[in-house]
This record gives structure tokens, sequence and C-alpha cells, in this order.
């Protein structure tokens, strides 16, 4: 009798397991595919059309992409992108944390919310022009567009999601099944696959007519000298165009006036927090990445274009107008042992920031310059847009 009711036990629990892991997704193989085995692949288009990234009179050279470029991966990118499939709740896409409307950036939040209302420690970096770019995040710790597309899924402040769960979403999912055949020639969607076309998509956000770019581009009509807001003086100023050396100082680390990227893409610190030592940042940034000290709270240097619309500012989101910025560079800066080079020219032995000494004047016509940035063919683009709207 004891038997019977352990094997009776037994099975009880058996049922039990099955029925509680129910709503877990099984995992997708070759052979049991039911949503594969409905294709017809052999009408499918296999053949890839190369995408070109548009080139401009006022920015350099695009690099050769690492990663090739077609249509169909670009715009199966943009559908991942804007999709929350990826994410654990289904509430959460790329798109939630970088929008098209504010340049690419999080809606005027100073740190993103993932699933779960879990918060970020750091404000959404712009997502423009990407393929000048060979580190990605505040810290740079990721070397390519497609690692930096790896690592918001499993996030658990962010989606959320194993990869091996997403995964078996998309290979039930018969639009991506076709769409990731018609992009890559593949019946079966691996991680890899996932994250080159959402890089696809990300490297056409190319952002590069602005109001200021119609003004250096012959035959526009469009005159610098000429704009409202002392958006020349402001020109002058950050590029220290004669008569201005020294004065705005910005061209140093957002790029002088022959790129026009409005960044040197590296990494520095530009004075937010007082450091006795290089020990004394409470976030390391590059440093923790690295593990050199000297590179203890630094941070990438953003590109400049749309600032505008990308508030609030700096990794972590302290300042919400442009004015705080300006005026952090004009008398804000603080002490650090690596402190930029010429921030550092500046700072006095008390390890106080003597300041640019920028006149009201000249601290508005900065911010009218930095404002005719902002690319509103960009931010309008509907290549760009949500596809499922």
């Amino acid at each position: 009798m004891k038997k019977i009711i352990s094997l009776f036990v037994i099975v009880l629990l058996g049922i039990c397991i099955n029925a509680c892991s129910s709503d877990e997704p099984d995992p997708i193989d070759d052979v049991t595919d039911p949503i594969g085995e409905s294709i017809n692949w052999s009408v499918l288009a296999q053949d890839q059309t190369p995408y070109e990234l548009p080139e401009s009179v006022t920015m350099p050279p695009i690099p050769t992409p690492a990663i090739s470029l077609t249509q169909q991966g670009v715009e199966l990118g943009r559908m991942l992108f804007y999709d929350p499939i990826l994410s654990k709740d289904s509430t959460v896409s790329c798109a939630s944390c970088h929008g098209q409307t504010f340049g690419f950036t999080d809606h005027g939040n100073q740190f993103s919310q993932g699933v779960e209302g879990q918060q970020g420690a750091r404000n959404a970096m712009s997502l423009i022009n990407l393929a000048w770019n060979d580190r990605f995040f505040w810290d740079g710790r990721s070397p390519s567009l497609e690692d930096q597309a790896l690592q918001p899924v499993p996030d658990p402040v962010e989606m959320h999601l194993p990869w091996e769960e997403a995964i078996t979403r998309l290979m039930r999912h018969r639009d991506y099944r076709i769409a990731f055949y018609e992009a890559f020639g593949s019946q079966t969607i691996d991680r890899q696959l996932v994250v080159n076309a959402i890089a696809q998509f990300e490297l056409t956000l190319i952002s590069n007519n602005s109001l200021y770019d119609k003004g250096i581009t012959p035959g526009s009509g469009v005159f610098l000298d000429d704009l409202e807001g002392d958006v020349f003086l402001g020109m002058q100023l950050f590029f220290g165009l004669p008569g201005y050396e020294e004065r705005g100082e910005c061209y140093h680390c957002h790029g002088t006036n022959s790129t026009n990227l409005f960044t040197n893409n590296s990494f520095d610190n530009n004075g937010l927090d007082f450091a006795e030592t290089l020990n004394d940042f409470s976030d390391l940034g590059l440093g923790k990445v690295t593990g050199q000290a000297d590179d203890n709270g630094k941070f990438k240097i953003p590109s400049l274009r749309n600032i505008e619309l990308t508030a609030p500012y700096m990794h972590d989101g302290r300042f919400q107008t442009l004015e705080e910025v300006v005026e952090h560079y004009n008398s804000g800066v603080k002490y650090a042992p690596n402190l930029g080079a010429i921030l550092a020219t500046r700072i006095d032995d008390d390890k106080q920031y003597t300041g640019l000494g920028l006149t009201e004047e000249e601290k508005a016509a900065l911010v009218a310059f930095l404002k005719a940035l902002t690319d509103t063919a960009f931010v309008n683009n509907p290549a760009f847009s949500n596809p499922f709207n």
C-alpha cells in the first residue's frame, strides 16, 4: 500500500511540475518547428540588396562598416529596435529609451526605466552617427554595435529577458522567421543575427542636415552670420576662431570644424566632481573597463549634434538645460588628478577652477550655436520611425 501511495505522490508531483512550467516556452529545434514547416521557403527572396550609407559634403567620409548592410537587414533591425518582444514582459523596446523625437534619447528622463520599474544609473546616450564610432556606452565597454546590442536584452535593469527565450519568441513568430530568411538567408534565428540586424539599422542613423550644415554648404542660401540669436558669435567662440581664441575652448573635445562630428570620440574627465585622488570617483566609468586608475571618472565625449533635443545632459543626467552645461564649463569645473588637459590649464595652485570668464552675451551665443546643430529632418525621417505605427 505504501508503495502505491509513494508512486501516486511521484506522479502527482510530476503533473504539478509540468503544470507550473507550462507557461515557459519550449525550445525550438529543427525537428519540432511548426512555424518553419508551414513556410514555403522556396518562394521567398534570397538575394539581399546592399544598403549604401549616404555621404555628406559637411561630414568626413564614412568608414567602411565592420558589418555588411542590406536593405532587408536594415528594415529587420528597425522592426527589432521598436518591438518590445525582446523584453521580459513585452513592454520595453530599444526605442523606449532611445526615442527618435528626442534625438534617440530617453524623453528627458535622467535615468531610463526598464521592465518591472527597474532604473538604470546612467543617462541614455544619443544614437547618431555611430558609423564613426568604435567604442560604445558611456564607459566604452563595447567594441562594436553588435556587442552593444547584445547587452540590454538580458540586463536585469533593462529588458531582463534571457537570450534563449528571446530567440524562442522570434522563432515562433511567422513574420520574423520570414524577415530573417529574407535578410540573412537563414531559416533559423540566433542572437548574432538579431544584434547584426539591430546594428545595421543603427548605422543608418546619420544626422548631417542641421542649420549649421546648411550654413557651411555652398549654394544652400543659408549664411550663419545672418542668423538670429548670435549663432555666428557662438560659432566663433565654439571653434576658437581668430579673436576668440581660448574663450569657448569647446572644439578641443567636440571636434574641429574640419570633421563636424562634434565629438572626438574619446574619453575624458570633464570636471563634474571634485576628486582628491584617482580613487575618489563614485562611478569609475572607463576605469572600470580598462582597470587603469588614470581612466577612473572618464566618460565618452558625446556628439553635440541634436543636443537641443537630448536633455538632460552628462553621463548622469545632472544638468537639465544647455545653459547649465555652458555655465559648468564657464565656472563650475571641479579638480581631479586626471582632469581633461584643456580644463586643467585653468586650475590654480589651490585646485580651484579659474573659469572661462564668458559674458552673459557670450554664454547665450554658445547656446544659440548649439541649437543650430538641431537636425529636424533627422528626427522626423520616416525611415527611422516606428514601422508598426
